[in-house]
């Protein structure tokens, strides 16, 4: 054990190993990525994480750089989970659920603890928060906001962002603070403090003052996770809460130690339906329509990949009776959650009348024993990605692109022709009330070429994304993978801008080094696995 591991040991309740296994363990996450940590420490308290930042600040005042990257469940599929240095492993311990109010709808926490079990302790008070990402059975809340991450009820209730009502978070010195919007006087004090907090406040006063048209350019309505959501840190009167900039932040600014969440009573009994069209172009203009009515959930699921998994021997009902009356290119699950039944009715009445002379097949239900059947649809895509097939896997670095869907038509004429191009299926499935796509590109990590792929891929996909008005960061992060390519479409001037918030909040430059900043190709190269697999989280089953 190093003599940094066994001082920090000496100092912290939690625990710190260099052992070679465990860092083998976190030296991957969801990503094609991997890079082995010097080691791993697992805090027990927000005084934990105080002493690894604080100690890690002072090596790099002396020249010697440890960086930190704080870690949940590891499910990041763009590496911002992984780094060099040590790995603060948030789950071990700190996943306790402290308190919730009821009457507030607040829920106070721990980063640590899953959205599962966190929406499980809050409808026992007939509470839930509806941003909840696909993995939730296994990712963590302070994963979640530090991605600003979304789930299929995202397009009507917002993503993590919209949740989160205050952080305690960890500074890169070691100092705490809390967020929170405060007025405009309480600015004025805060950037007269002579502390880091300080400095940081006056130092993104600064920068919004000196860049304020910029920045307002920045401050559009669709997705787009890149960068940090600078504009949403003051407004006009003159308030500011630097939350905004944390969240979807990856833990390149700071470390989320405690958090209080916002959260909404839970749904009556939904109306859920599905709709099966023979041929893509169907598929679109159903879309089209059914975006009029509303829906609380709106997802695409390519034919191609209900194919995929029925081959593997799993069985939808609704797919199968579907095909009886023609082939399957695309399914749109859609499902409604209004307080009033009168209005669920009348959108399913209004539904199964416009498609009843068409060619798709429609299925609509609201007895929630037959609607089960229904949501075992959404599994469909994640399904995928545990192939049966030896050495073939599906891994998640071609997802959560936002195209707007004016555009999307033109877009998916494109991937098809990066499917010839490189020899590879790209079906697309995504949240298609939000206009957030995914594509499931197979391949075999053991092949050099198939490995190669990924780069291309992801230049090709990036470039259809943005020259179809996009942003290939419509949900989560882009970590280390996605950074080249989300960047490169981005002008100097707002990359200088997102260098500059980091340059505040981050000067000796050890929170999560590499993690959204432009890297060079070749360096992804050199980390990219050779061995990539879907066991990391199989035990959880698909993502629901």
């Amino acid at each position: 054990m190093s003599k940094v591991s066994e001082y920090l040991n000496e100092h912290l309740q939690g625990e710190v190993t260099t052992n070679d296994s465990v860092r083998r363990s976190f030296s991957t996450d969801g990503s094609v990525l991997t890079i082995t940590p010097d080691m791993v420490v697992f805090p027990r308290s927000t005084s934990d994480i105080r002493k690894v930042a604080r100690f890690s600040w002072q090596l790099a005042e002396k020249g010697h750089v440890l960086p930190m990257t704080p870690r949940g469940s590891g499910t990041d599929q763009t590496g911002a989970a992984i780094g060099s240095g040590v790995i603060i492993d948030m789950q071990a311990h700190m996943d306790a659920i402290f308190e919730v109010d009821v009457k507030q709808r607040l829920v106070r926490a721990q980063p640590g603890v899953t959205s599962k079990a966190l929406n499980e302790a809050l409808k026992l008070h007939g509470l839930y928060i509806p941003a909840f990402p696909a993995s939730q059975s296994y990712s963590t809340i302070g994963g979640a906001i530090a991605n600003n991450a979304s789930g299929i009820l995202s397009g009507k209730y917002g993503a993590m962002a919209d949740w989160v009502y205050q952080l305690e978070v960890v500074l890169a010195n070691g100092d705490v603070i809390q967020t929170g919007r405060i007025k405009k006087r309480d600015v004025a004090r805060k950037k007269g403090l002579q502390t880091f907090e300080g400095e940081i406040y006056r130092g993104v006063d600064n920068l919004i003052a000196d860049s304020q048209e910029l920045i307002q350019t920045l401050a559009v309505e669709e997705r787009d996770n890149a960068g940090y959501n600078i504009p949403a840190v003051r407004q006009r009167n003159g308030s500011v809460d630097l939350a905004p900039l944390f969240i979807g932040g990856q833990g390149t600014l700071g470390i989320i130690s405690e958090v209080i969440l916002r959260a909404e009573s839970l749904p009556e009994k939904p109306l859920i339906g599905a709709i099966a069209f023979t041929d893509h172009e169907s598929a679109r203009d159903g879309m089209d329509v059914l975006r009029q009515f509303n829906p609380a959930i709106m997802e695409l699921i390519d034919g191609a990949l209900f194919e995929t998994v029925v081959a593997q021997g799993s069985r939808y009902q609704f797919y199968s009776d579907a095909s009886e009356n023609g082939s399957v290119a695309a399914v749109v699950y859609i499902e409604f959650d209004d307080k009033s039944g009168r209005v669920k009715r009348k959108a399913g009445k209004k539904i199964a009348k416009h498609f009843k002379d068409t060619s798709a097949y429609v299925v609509l239900e609201s007895d929630e024993e037959k609607a089960q059947s229904l949501r075992e649809l959404l599994h469909v895509p994640a399904a995928v990605t545990f192939s049966d097939q030896k050495n073939i896997y599906a891994p998640g670095f071609l997802n959560g692109a936002y195209v707007p869907p004016e555009r999307f038509e033109e877009f998916a004429r494109e991937v098809v022709e990066i499917e010839k191009k490189r020899h590879v299926a790209l079906p697309l499935s995504g949240h298609a009330d939000q206009n957030v796509y995914y594509a499931y590109p197979m391949l075999d990590f053991h092949k050099a070429a198939d490995r190669q792929k990924i780069f291309k891929l992801l230049e090709e996909w990036s470039l259809a994304v943005a020259s179809h008005g996009g942003h290939i960061i419509g949900e989560a992060g882009e970590g280390r993978l996605k950074a080249p390519y989300a960047y490169g479409v981005l002008d100097d001037d707002v990359k200088k801008i997102y260098d500059d918030i980091r340059e505040i909040f981050d000067p000796q430059g050890i929170m999560n080094t590499g993690v959204k900043q432009d890297i060079d190709q070749k360096q992804l190269s050199k980390w990219l696995r050779n061995d990539y697999d879907s066991s990391d989280f199989v035990r959880f089953g698909a993502p629901n």
